[in-house]
């Protein structure tokens, strides 16, 4: 049966944090809020509970996931940024964004992109995830609460507690989250692309 942390969602108690976090560490799959919705997320390099994660959500193994960042260094650490991207990025993050760069040798390969060696990346501004990531030290593996068949993502704490209580480790309690996803933004072409329009304003990638 899930835990279930109420962390203030401007002050996060650095003790709920540090457990959340250990939950984690010991491989563990929780669902965490964000800046655009709640999400479901595991360590980076724990196959076994990214396989568990993509199951809550009724997805296959070759869906691609989101590696949230903390800080624009972070991201830069499993992503190639040019300086055109760069600039891109510092203007939007933290944000409301997922950004589609090549990964870095630092991803594993089975969370590439199969043909084009590519990852989602973001940098959210929600204070709880902030302080799971200072934590952590290291990028939380991510997807969007949005469950198989429904139209939006569970935004409410206690619908996620019932519905997936034996299904996830650890529910996050940071109170209601939106139900608009992130804006998705391809990077890796001569110019951008938005692939998905979500809460993050677009139109500083639109031609």
């Amino acid at each position: 049966m899930a835990q279930f942390f109420s962390i203030h969602a401007e002050n996060p108690q650095p003790r709920l944090i540090q457990q959340a976090v250990e939950i984690l560490r010991r491989g563990g799959v929780i669902v965490y809020p964000t800046d655009s919705c709640y999400a479901l997320g595991c360590r980076i390099g724990d196959k076994e509970a990214a396989m568990r994660l993509l199951s809550v959500r009724g997805l296959d193994s070759g869906h691609d996931l989101t590696l949230v960042c903390r800080d624009l260094s972070e991201l830069g650490h499993y992503a190639q940024v040019d300086n055109g991207q760069f600039r891109l990025l510092k203007a939007h993050t933290p944000g409301a964004y997922t950004f589609i760069l090549r990964g870095t040798r630092e991803v594993p390969k089975r969370l590439l992109h199969k043909k084009r060696d590519t990852i989602g990346l973001r940098v959210p501004a929600h204070p709880v995830v902030q302080a799971l990531l200072g934590e952590l030290g290291e990028p939380i593996l991510s997807s969007t609460l949005l469950l198989d068949g429904e139209d939006v993502p569970l935004t409410e704490p206690w619908e996620i507690r019932e519905r997936l209580e034996h299904q996830v480790d650890l529910v996050v309690d940071g109170g209601a989250c939106g139900l608009t996803p992130t804006t998705v933004v391809d990077l890796t072409g001569d110019t951008p692309a938005v692939l998905r329009y979500g809460k993050g304003d677009a139109v500083d990638f639109e031609a």
